[in-house]
């Protein structure tokens, strides 16, 4: 993406949010963002996407190891997830005082 336009999405860090496709995907178990990747159009989340990782031996490791961590995956593979519907939902961005607020299209409710 290029740097002139920044990208605007409706999905920020400590959301709640559901994966609607891939091989994770369970629109019934909201889970949580860990980290959002705007400029490569991706999202970290908590325990989906987990891939495996070789370590080699270090100093704090000697043996080395393999870990499970998550990957990143697309921002278009998930969806906000509401509590006060306990569903996922659509957004609309509207414009308030202090800058723009998140509204679900379900409950009509300001998402924080």
């Amino acid at each position: 993406m290029k740097q002139r336009f920044k990208p605007k999405f409706n999905i920020k860090k400590g959301d709640n949010v559901v994966v609607i496709a891939g091989d994770d995907k369970d629109r019934s178990t909201p889970h949580q963002v860990l980290a959002v990747y705007p400029q490569k159009g991706r999202v970290l989340i908590e325990g989906v996407n987990m891939v495996t990782k070789h370590l080699k031996p270090n100093a704090q490791n000697p043996q080395g190891s393999i870990v499970q961590e998550e990957a990143p995956i697309n921002i278009s593979n998930v969806m906000l997830w509401d509590s006060k519907a306990n569903a996922p939902v659509r957004v609309k961005r509207a414009r308030t005082e202090n800058g723009f607020s998140r509204i679900s299209k379900k409950s009509g409710e300001v998402i924080k």
